[in-house]
């Protein structure tokens, strides 16, 4: 059993940033060399996310209206008060989605169904760098 940390980083524009990162975890994954086992991609930070959609233009904006009526961004979060950068929305978008996600790989390849993509999922007010850690486990 092998275990190995990478990090890597990425651009978002601010909410709502819904980026596709099936491609770079893939190729992590292959450099890996192992050829079974379970990646887990983390996002850093309390205003972002990771979850897994059919990434295609209408779902995206269809995830992106889901947000805004589930937790409206006009709306007033206790949080806001707190630090004044009204961004209460983004931590609970974040904190409903979850920051990580676990995916099994075989042959060097991530075992997503055909339609499945890994997306981070930024909901912060602002744009931001995020920082990703990826654990690959496996043989």
């Amino acid at each position: 059993m092998k275990i190995i940390n990478e990090r890597v980083n990425f651009d978002t524009k601010g909410n709502p940033d819904l980026i596709n990162i099936t491609g770079r975890l893939n190729e992590m994954v292959a450099a890996s060399k192992l050829k079974k086992g379970m990646l887990n991609v983390f996002v850093v930070g309390s205003t972002a996310a990771i979850t897994t959609f059919e990434y295609e233009p209408g779902l995206t904006k269809d995830m992106q209206e889901l947000y805004e009526r589930i937790i409206p961004r006009s709306k007033h979060y206790h949080h806001d008060q707190t630090w004044g950068d009204a961004n209460g929305f983004s931590h609970l978008r974040a904190a409903l989605t979850g920051p990580a996600l676990l995916v099994p790989f075989e042959k060097g390849r991530l075992l997503l169904g055909t339609w499945q993509q890994v997306v981070l999922a930024e909901f912060d007010n602002r744009p931001r760098k995020r920082e990703l850690i990826v654990q690959i486990i496996g043989e």
